[in-house]
């Protein structure tokens, strides 16, 4: 810019008068500071009178766009070197310690060992110069476990590194994943667990929960933990309990029935074992139903001590399995499937667990051997339907009398 004809503070004022609304941006900083310069020396800046100083200051900020406090810092500067000058002064960094041939040697390492972690790497960097004499591994035997991740997050590590993968998903080959197809025959179980709740560090009681696909037949058994010693006993009690053959054992992915002791169980009773196909959340749906219509339903959500694990089991096995199976119906869905392909459910069906099985196209070949409909027709009518809810309630009030502390017996008497 040549501004050469604006001599004196005067005609600098009536230029900032005549360009109120104009704004001027300089080229680069080195022309402005060289500008700045040029106009304090041109208009004798160090002499004139506080006003006019003003003025050139409010001139110097138009044509330069710096601020206030820029230009007094600036003017100061030129006051006392007698020039403007920028300062480029680097940021402060740390010394490299470690080179792209470090980082390279790193990689190599990894890759034979397939990434192990820091301290582990770290043992074998001091082993390669200190054990087996490699002086490429001066620096490096020096480097600290938290810096050898630091180093694989360089641009040169990742480009030498083939160990970088997505996590295995892990492979258990117990049971087959897969949603099971009954097709009309009883037999096919349905399984999973519920927790009593807990208090403080200590664990309550364990439900598991086993339903028949089509009947839904229930069975339900108690265990202290979920722990072989346990489950092994319990699980095979639970099989015997149903009045038909059982064909296949499903559950989802848990490790408390994806176990060998399990799946010696199911073997040796020649059940096959399924477990829940992932991101398929109506594979063990059917029972996941029945842990909140009935176990929840029943026993609540209050706190149950492990030492009762018996007497709940007794009554499940007097009381509870027998009103749910023979005296409780149950809703069975209608599927349909509509021109567009989409599945709809209608409960219009509602029958007793047992009132389904007899309902099954020969149903008698399906029971176990020694077991026919007669004697499950006398069991089934030994009671009428009110008659042994009114037993199951009265056994289960007896039973929390017994086992809730004062606290949950008031907010169990309290639901009823």
């Amino acid at each position: 810019m040549d501004d050469s004809d604006l001599k004196s503070v005067e005609e600098i004022r009536l230029f900032l008068e005549s360009t109120a609304p104009i704004r001027f941006k300089g080229a680069n900083r080195l022309s402005k500071y060289n500008w700045i310069e040029e106009t304090l020396k041109r208009l004798k800046y160090y002499s004139l009178t506080k006003k006019d100083k003003g003025i050139v200051r409010r001139y110097i900020m138009r044509m330069t766009g710096f601020s206030r406090a820029q230009v007094s810092r600036l003017i100061k500067k030129n006051l006392m070197y007698d020039e403007i000058k920028p300062e480029f002064n680097g940021r402060r960094g740390f010394q490299v310690v470690y080179t792209n041939l470090d980082k390279e040697l790193l990689a190599e390492t990894d890759n034979a060992h397939s990434r192990l972690s820091g301290p582990a790497t770290n043992h074998i960097l001091e082993r390669q110069y200190y054990i087996y004499g490699d002086k490429r591994f001066e620096r490096l035997k020096d480097i600290s476990p938290a810096h050898i991740y630091n180093i694989r997050q360089s641009h040169t590590y990742k480009t030498h590194s083939n160990t970088i993968a997505r996590t295995k998903s892990v492979c258990v080959p117990i049971g087959i994943r897969r949603k099971p197809e009954p097709n009309g025959i009883p037999g096919y179980l349905r399984v999973d667990t519920v927790h009593q709740g807990e208090q403080g560090k200590k664990q309550g009681i364990y439900h598991i929960n086993l339903v028949d696909e089509v009947t839904q037949w229930e069975i339900i058994t108690c265990v202290e933990a979920i722990s072989e010693d346990f489950l092994s006993i319990a699980l095979e009690t639970a099989i015997d309990s149903f009045p038909f053959k059982i064909l296949n054992f499903h559950s989802d992915n848990g490790s408390e029935f994806i176990n060998k002791t399990v799946a010696d169980i199911l073997n040796r009773l020649l059940i096959k074992q399924t477990k829940s196909r992932a991101n398929r959340t109506n594979d063990n749906a059917l029972v996941e139903s029945k842990n909140g219509s009935v176990v929840r339903k029943h026993m609540g959500y209050w706190y149950i001590d492990q030492k009762y694990a018996d007497d709940v089991n007794t009554f499940y096995s007097q009381y509870l399995n027998h009103y749910l199976n023979f005296h409780r119906p149950c809703g069975f869905a209608t599927i349909t499937i509509d021109d567009c392909g989409k599945r709809k459910r209608k409960y219009e069906v509602y029958q007793t667990p047992y009132e389904k099985l007899k309902s099954i196209k020969d149903a008698s070949k399906y029971l176990k051997s020694g077991l026919n409909f007669n004697i499950l027709d006398n069991i089934a009518m030994k009671h009428s339907d009110n008659e042994f809810a009114k037993m199951m309630q009265e056994a289960k009030d007896t039973l929390f009398a017994n086992i809730l502390d004062e606290n949950w017996l008031k907010y169990y008497k309290g639901g009823k």
